[in-house]
């Protein structure tokens, strides 16, 4: 039974947590990040919270903090305020292009609001069938060999089943045979942010040596040709990721055959609701995929572990634990992975409590909106 909810207030916090360790992708470093809360609020006082967990600076995508506080305060908050709407889809802006890091902050409260009204856990309205996803964790690049291998070595006992490596041109395929060396059974698979290029398809081939799960991103987003030359020359599955921002991407990428796993991340494709298309149509093309992250704090990593909870997350997901990132995370209980393995909340809405001390303790910027 739908009931008619109508938002009365938004607010945007701009949070800033530091990183427990500092994390080196092909192109960046960062030892803190700075997320933006979305609270939406219904006029029976429920509140739905949403996360646009883009980076700082435009590297993985064009969005930055900045914008994602321009477009949401300008554009997608004052489209929502006042309207009368029964469904999260029914909010979804399809006037504001591109942006879909602001547009998934928005989206994402809107289901948690939704959930929270009917007293349902969010993953129950998303259509989850699973109590239990499989965490795997993601490790950037370290300064030695001997380095990344202590890392590894931490999540491995932390009972974590699936590694993923960051690499880039003078960081893969050594790196790789070091910890394949080491760990022969270990779930291990790289992601290039895509940093590769057409040069660089005969080195990348060589990593089909390693029995990895995968080979994530290794082109630009929508270098999609040549994606599909590499993933006719080798046998490790080539995942897209930043190339899928759209259903409509992911169809060219089929058509092509560019792809043999799909990472599908809240944030990049706009939020919870295009995400979980991408999620049906991946569904029906027998694509495995599974959920990537944006080391979201709390909010964000709780809406992760909701949508990896549907039918066709068969792959280890990017929800490990609050503590592999942060010290204190802003919800509680924080997300805990126990020997790899995240249970689904049970709870309504995120199914877990926001701490508004300590959002109001590391914001560093915020905004209200009314009608």
């Amino acid at each position: 039974m739908s009931t008619d909810l109508k938002i009365v207030a938004a607010r945007l916090h701009r949070v800033r947590l530091p990183l427990v360790h500092a994390f080196q992708t092909s192109s960046h470093r960062k030892a803190f990040l700075d997320h933006i809360l979305v609270e939406l609020e219904d006029a029976s006082g429920a509140i739905g919270w949403g996360e646009i967990a883009s980076s700082s600076d435009p590297y993985y995508a064009p969005e930055t903090v900045e914008s994602c506080w321009h477009i949401a305060e300008h554009y997608l908050l004052p489209a929502v305020l006042g309207r009368v709407w029964s469904h999260p889809s029914d909010l979804v802006n399809m006037k504001v292009r591109g942006n879909n890091f602001a547009k998934a902050g928005v989206d994402t409260a809107a289901w948690t609001l939704w959930a929270e009204t009917q007293s349902l856990p969010l993953a129950t309205v998303l259509g989850g069938t699973r109590t239990e996803v499989v965490a795997g964790v993601s490790l950037g690049i370290e300064p030695t060999i001997d380095e990344l291998l202590q890392q590894v070595e931490q999540q491995v006992e932390a009972g974590y089943p699936r590694v993923k490596l960051k690499i880039t041109q003078d960081w893969d395929v050594e790196p790789v045979r070091a910890v394949r060396a080491a760990y022969p059974e270990l779930d291990l698979h790289v992601d290039a942010n895509g940093i590769y290029t057409a040069d660089d398809v005969e080195r990348l081939a060589k990593l089909d040596d390693f029995e990895l799960t995968m080979i994530e991103q290794p082109f630009a987003p929508k270098d999609l040709l040549t994606h599909a030359k590499l993933q006719s020359m080798i046998d490790t599955p080539v995942c897209l990721d930043e190339s899928i921002e759209t259903v409509d991407d992911l169809e060219t990428a089929l058509e092509l055959r560019a792809l043999q796993v799909l990472n599908i991340k809240v944030s990049r494709m706009g939020g919870l609701t295009p995400a979980r298309r991408a999620h049906d149509r991946a569904q029906q093309a027998g694509i495995p995929v599974w959920c990537g992250g944006m080391h979201e704090f709390g909010i964000g990593r709780a809406a992760n572990v909701a949508l990896s909870s549907l039918p066709g997350f068969t792959l280890p997901s990017d929800v490990s634990a609050s503590e592999k990132y942060y010290a204190r995370d802003l919800i509680e209980p924080a997300v805990v992975a126990a020997d790899g393995v995240v249970q689904v909340p049970t709870g309504p809405g995120l199914g877990h409590r926001v701490d508004r001390d300590l959002i109001a303790a590391n914001t560093v910027g915020t905004v209200q909106l009314a009608p």
